[in-house]
């Protein structure tokens, strides 16, 4: 009876902290930003070549560990030459450097639907901490019997701190790109299937 009991208790521990396995829904998400452009204006952009998992022990995912790649040769801001100058050595050197990646290093939960995500952003080698305001947008059940969440996520960063530096400066004062990028993620996980 005492080995009985002793198996449940560590079963019930292990099931506890069993971490589950989110993937991302490539086909439901965006990778998107901007940057302003000659003081007035702003040119949009995202990237088409990315990936993430999520993996958690607890349902409201505060201990979940977040990675994510973006190949940096699939920027698209819809102008071939202004897409060519940004993968050279002027802003990410593509070539040299082929991913952005981002590791999770803290997950809190700031209300009922909002996140903030803390972790380190790595562009061209170089490695900052930045943070994601993050808003839960939902979660599904899709016809194909996957358990789908939703979030959106925004920080912004200063681009000269990872090296990409290359800019004019206008006659009237100002530079022609700007200097700080604003970061838009629309994320859709798909809960890993439990096997057996």
């Amino acid at each position: 009876m005492k080995h009985t009991i002793l198996a449940l208790l560590v079963f019930a521990a292990f099931s506890v902290q069993a971490q589950t396995k989110w993937t991302l829904d490539k086909s439901h998400s965006n990778v998107n930003f901007a940057v302003g452009h000659m003081v007035f204006s702003e040119v949009t952009g995202l990237f088409r070549e990315f990936d993430a998992t999520l993996v958690a022990s607890k349902d409201d995912l505060t201990d979940a560990k977040i990675e994510a790649t973006i190949k940096t040769a699939s920027i698209d801001t819809q102008n071939e030459r202004r897409d060519n100058h940004l993968r050279s050595d002027d802003f990410l050197n593509a070539e040299k450097f082929p991913e952005i990646k981002f590791v999770s290093t803290k997950v809190e939960k700031t209300g009922e639907k909002s996140y903030t995500i803390t972790g380190n952003l790595t562009i061209r080698d170089v490695t900052k901490p930045v943070v994601l305001d993050t808003e839960f947008r939902g979660t599904v059940n899709d016809p194909w019997g996957n358990i789908k969440y939703g979030f959106k996520a925004t920080t912004k960063i200063d681009r000269f701190e990872f090296g990409t530096t290359w800019n004019k400066a206008l006659e009237a004062g100002g530079l022609v790109a700007g200097r700080e990028i604003e970061i838009t993620l629309l994320m859709q996980f798909a809960k890993e299937k439990q096997q057996g």
